[in-house]
């Protein structure tokens, strides 16, 4: 099965949301300029229900 992330991150950057640092375990941590917060993003997300939910988390609209 694939993995949703690299779109995710393509997404994510397109929006201005950068990479801040590495997190716990397979994760890292991303800010949102549109949000003005900090969110987690999955090495691996396998659900296009978790992309859409680190999206809405960055506040960005679905993509999947």
């Amino acid at each position: 099965m694939p993995s949703f992330t690299p779109r995710v991150k393509e997404i994510l950057r397109a929006h201005g949301c950068r990479f801040e640092r590495p997190g716990r375990g397979d994760h890292e941590i991303w800010y949102s300029p549109l949000t003005d917060s900090r969110f987690p993003v999955d090495h691996k997300i396998l659900s296009r229900h978790n992309a859409n939910g680190v999206l809405k988390q960055a506040g960005i609209p679905k993509q999947f």
